[in-house]
């Protein structure tokens, strides 16, 4: 049995719904705090919080776990600089309580979803995993200390794990079984998508000014459904006895703001309000990722890098869930 803790959120459910295509038996663990029930439908649910350990052993209890992927993190950038307190303690103590009952239990398998914040500032694009990591905020650097606690734990007791830095996850299973939940995200796209469904006012810009085609960001936009692909890759390589290691995760090609809320426009066929203001304090002119790492020892190689595949399956998802909160 494969243990998914935060297994009801965006990235966890199309995880587990490609593990379970693949004929692996899930267990998603989930305190439903950002998580959806209505987004866990393979596999088993166990409705526990990784802030008491007593649930986690339940769990472990209860099923004949394997291996675990844990992708319950707090995540919002800007939160954590105004409150690290919470970020602090549920992304790194939240996680050592897992890592204790994994250790209880004989469990030595951890695929940890960690992050491009882990390299801060850019020194260099495309970035690899070779790249400096210097956090600019607590959010970085929580996902950086579990990274170092992996690495101790796997020198000290054997715990493999693949750690996968993901840059700009996106976009939403392409039969829209499970996607991003709209109100539950501060990520470009689904807030684009909001303020073209009319859930929000206008899309705000945040800088125009910057050293790149158009002026605005750039992002290396990465298919949620490649990255789940990823993830079971991963997965199989950690079960076939391979060494310990940290992939990038992302595309190799950027998209500006401006391609992203242009490509929206043209999918959804809707004019909306665009609202130009300055920047924002820490946001980098570039991130792209280098990815061959990953392409060569996993294998792994994203299917939906284009604009319009990843924008056009947000879409289709964003309209069928409002649908249903209405």
């Amino acid at each position: 049995m494969i243990l998914i803790v935060g297994g009801a959120g965006y990235i966890g459910s199309h995880i587990n719904k490609e593990l379970n295509k693949e004929g692996f038996e899930t267990v998603v663990f989930d305190n439903l705090y950002s998580g959806k029930k209505e987004l866990v439908k393979w596999g088993e649910f166990f409705e526990g919080d990784l802030g008491k350990i007593e649930s986690i052993r339940e769990v472990f209890k209860k099923y004949k776990i394997e291996a675990v992927l844990h992708f319950a993190a707090y995540k919002a950038v800007g939160e954590s600089v105004t409150d690290p307190q919470k970020y602090y303690k549920n992304n790194v103590a939240n996680t050592l309580n897992l890592f204790e009952v994994m250790k209880e239990n004989g469990v030595n398998k951890f695929i940890f979803s960690s992050s491009a914040a882990t390299f801060g500032e850019p020194k260099y694009i495309p970035i690899d995993e070779k790249h400096p990591q210097n956090p600019i905020n607590p959010y970085g650097e929580t996902k950086l200390i579990v990274e170092h606690i992996i690495r101790d734990y796997d020198k000290a007791y054997g715990m493999k794990y693949v750690a996968l830095r993901y840059f700009n996850a996106c976009g939403a299973d392409l039969e829209a079984d499970v996607g991003e939940w709209p109100g539950s995200s501060s990520n470009l796209i689904p807030l684009v998508l909001d303020a073209a469904i009319g859930r929000r006012e206008d899309i705000k810009v945040f800088g125009t000014d910057y050293e790149t085609p158009d002026g605005t960001c750039v992002r290396d936009y990465i298919h949620v459904t490649d990255l789940a692909t990823a993830h079971v890759l991963a997965l199989k390589y950690l079960l076939d006895g391979k060494e310990s290691q940290c992939f990038n995760l992302g595309n190799g090609k950027g998209f500006s703001v401006k391609e992203v809320i242009d490509m929206a426009k043209k999918i959804t066929g809707i004019d909306f309000k665009v609202t130009e203001v300055e920047r924002r304090a820490g946001d980098p002119p570039e991130l792209v990722a280098d990815s061959k790492l990953a392409r060569e020892i996993l294998k792994w190689e994203p299917r939906y890098a284009d604009l319009e595949t990843i924008v056009s399956s947000a879409w289709k998802w964003h309209q069928k869930v409002c649908q249903i909160i209405k």
